[in-house]
Parts: C-alpha cells; sequence; structure tokens
C-alpha cells in the first residue's frame, strides 16, 4: 500500500511502494537529465537503497516529480553516501543528530506548475520533522559541463554561500572547477540568479551553503556542488509554512 506524505491541490506526494513505483521514477529522470542508454532508466546502485518520494497529479494520475533520500543516524557513515563518490566528507563524519541525503530531484518538463515544487518540499518538511533531521545535503547540479556560462552564479556562489570551514568538503574528484580560488570575476547578481540552477537557489534562499569546488561529472554532464542545509538555519517562517502544508 502508497504511504502518502502530503496533497497540496492536485498533487500527491508518496514514498514508492513497488518495484513499478521505482521504475516509474528512473523513466521520469532519465527524460529530465537527457541521458542515452537502451533501457530508457536512469538507474544505479543507489536506487537499492534508498526510498524514493513521487509526486503525482491525481487528476491525470501521472508522475510529474520525484526525488530519493537516503537517511542516516548521524555523520559516522556519511561515506556510504551518493556525494561521498565525488567529495571528501571526512569533516562531516563527526556530525551528531540525523542527517538526510537528497537526490535526483526532477520535475517532468513538461509541467511548469509550482505547486508541484510545493508539495515535493512539503512532504520533504514532513520527512525531515518526522525524523529530527539536522541536516539536508546532497549534489546540487548546472546542466553542462562548461563553466564559462556559469562564472557569474559561480562568482556570487564564491562571495556569499560557502560553507563553513568545520562542514567544507574537500576535494576528491579528478576534475573540478575552484571557483572560490581560481576565479576572478566581479558578479552580475540579476545574471549570477538567473542562470542558477531553481532547485539550488531554493536551497540558498533557506540557509544552505555550498562546497567552494564544483565537480565536472561527465557521466550526468553536469557541473555540480555539494550542498548542505541545517535545519536550524531555515527561517522559521519558511519552515513552519511548509509544515502547515502538512
Amino acid at each position: 500500500m502508497a504511504l502518502e506524505l502530503v496533497r497540496v491541490g492536485r498533487y500527491r506526494a508518496r514514498l514508492a511502494s513497488s518495484k513499478k513505483d521505482v521504475s516509474a521514477a528512473q523513466a521520469l529522470r532519465y527524460q529530465c537529465f537527457n541521458l542515452s542508454n537502451e533501457g530508457k532508466l536512469d538507474i544505479d546502485d543507489f536506487d537499492m537503497i534508498c526510498q524514493h518520494v513521487l509526486i503525482e497529479n491525481l487528476e491525470t494520475e501521472k508522475l510529474v516529480c520525484c526525488y530519493r533520500i537516503l537517511s542516516f543516524e548521524n555523520g559516522k557513515n556519511i561515506s556510504r553516501s551518493y556525494s561521498s563518490q565525488f567529495y571528501d566528507l571526512k569533516v562531516i563524519e563527526s556530525y551528531p543528530e540525523p542527517m538526510i541525503e537528497v537526490g535526483r530531484f526532477c520535475i517532468d518538463p513538461e509541467n511548469n506548475d509550482q505547486s508541484v515544487v510545493l508539495t515535493a518540499w512539503s512532504a520533504l518538511a514532513k520527512i525531515v520533522d518526522q525524523n529530527q533531521t539536522g541536516l539536508l545535503f546532497g549534489c546540487s547540479s548546472f546542466e553542462g559541463i562548461e563553466k564559462e556560462k556559469y562564472l557569474d552564479s559561480f562568482a556570487l556562489l564564491r562571495d556569499r554561500y560557502v560553507a563553513p570551514y568545520h562542514l567544507r568538503p574537500k576535494i576528491k574528484a579528478a576534475q573540478v572547477f575552484c571557483y572560490s580560488k581560481d576565479l576572478i570575476f566581479t558578479v552580475d547578481k540579476k545574471k549570477a540568479l538567473s542562470n542558477m540552477p531553481p532547485l539550488l537557489k531554493t536551497y540558498l534562499s533557506m540557509g544552505a551553503w555550498v562546497s567552494d569546488h564544483a565537480v565536472v561529472d561527465f557521466n550526468m554532464k553536469t557541473l555540480h556542488l555539494f550542498t548542505g542545509m541545517e535545519i536550524s538555519k531555515i527561517p522559521k517562517r519558511r519552515k513552519q509554512f511548509l509544515l502547515d502544508l502538512v
């Protein structure tokens, strides 16, 4: 039986409860991430150990958004996370509170209803509250691997949003862009925000921070940043608004 998390208008968020549900999420991810393989699915080993959140249109019964989560009691086993493949996360191993890694967040490109995003965040807020989560983390991606078109965005991140030193991931991946050191660039804020991935902008608006370098991911054809958000730092009004929808 499907475990419903929240309803917002005509949308419902629930946890996947079958292989068919997971396959539907993998198919949507394949479409959104512009991948190419015979199975037309985005699959990796983490799908087997994650919970998958599905956002469906109740009127059409169509899957319009999905993401997956991986829970940790504390930072001790963070090396088992998806993000740890790309970032040295030893500084977070001593984090004492429950954590959740959020990944593969995607929305049907044909859907531009803001209620979809609201439903997705409301479901995550409920999960975070139920698990008394202290830290959300994951990888936020810029489409493509050409950093030049995102220099304003990286300059803004450099100036305002780099992680505090005691939580700042170190370099692990072979190909990285150390924008906090290598980028000498005066930011155009308007251009920076217009080129910023929507999901990352949402995280930043709630107090998130990012790694001081971007990883060049040739497999996913993205530039991505480790992104962390301490729940205690989320503005109270924003957090309460999401919880009130539950």
